[in-house]
């Protein structure tokens, strides 16, 4: 039987979190969740316990102390994936950026033989509503620039609704990443791409959060550049 975990990273997501949850076990009926919160001061952890209980779903809600990031985040809810036993783990924000009624679509491309699959935002049917266009070139041009870096096939290799089998994720060597943010994503996307596994994109509608702040910030944003200048180099070296 397939069990599949959907690890959510939060902080300070109590407004969007019992929402989020609710969504997504309608859409899903063999689905747990974990939540990885990094002691988020609004009751984000007591939210998503409280909502599990309601519903009667299991929501595993791992709290660290302290805003340790999301790419460690991710990692620390994947390695418990790993360890017990799920087939598939879904990733996710819990801003309801990502729409829960899209994960049915990654999970059957799984199912036909996909080892990843990748809410894309820039594959024909994608689209991300409200964004100005500064911020949509901003976000091409990065992602652009990756490809050209990592000599990745991927359109979205920043983006953070992914779909992984078990046997896939635990052959990527996910606990050595370092990095966090968009930078996590793609240095993910670097490694899937270097072991062959096959990835499908599967357009989404990316939505814009109604409540909370981004955790966006220039520190990420100038890691994850220096990380695919890092690997592009790296690579550009082998090859010669």
């Amino acid at each position: 039987m397939k069990r599949v975990l959907a690890v959510i990273p939060t902080f300070n997501e109590a407004a969007n979190i019992g929402v989020q949850l609710e969504r997504l076990f309608a859409a899903c009926d063999d689905l747990d969740a974990c939540v990885v919160d990094d002691g988020s001061p609004d009751g984000t952890a007591s939210t998503a316990r409280s909502t599990g209980d309601r519903i009667g779903r299991s929501v595993l809600v791992i709290e660290r102390a302290g805003k340790n990031g999301y790419g460690s985040a991710c990692r620390d809810g994947f390695t418990y994936a790993l360890d017990s036993g799920y087939s598939v783990v879904l990733q996710m924000d819990a801003d309801l950026s990502h729409k829960p009624e899209d994960v049915p679509s990654l999970l059957a491309k799984l199912d036909a033989g996909a080892d990843i699959a990748i809410g894309s935002r820039y594959v024909p049917g994608g689209s991300i509503p409200g964004w100005s266009v500064a911020r949509k070139l901003l976000s091409r041009t990065g992602n652009a620039y990756a490809r050209i870096c990592l000599g990745l096939d991927v359109f979205d290799a920043t983006a953070g609704f992914r779909a992984y089998k078990a046997d896939a994720l635990r052959a990527l060597p996910f606990s050595s990443a370092r990095t966090d943010g968009y930078g996590f994503q793609l240095e993910m996307a670097y490694r899937i791409r270097q072991s062959g596994f096959t990835v499908v994109e599967v357009p989404i509608e990316f939505a814009d959060r109604n409540h909370g702040h981004s955790k966006m910030s220039n520190r990420i944003v100038a890691e994850a550049i220096w990380m695919v200048t890092r690997l592009g180099a790296q690579r550009l070296l082998r090859r010669r």
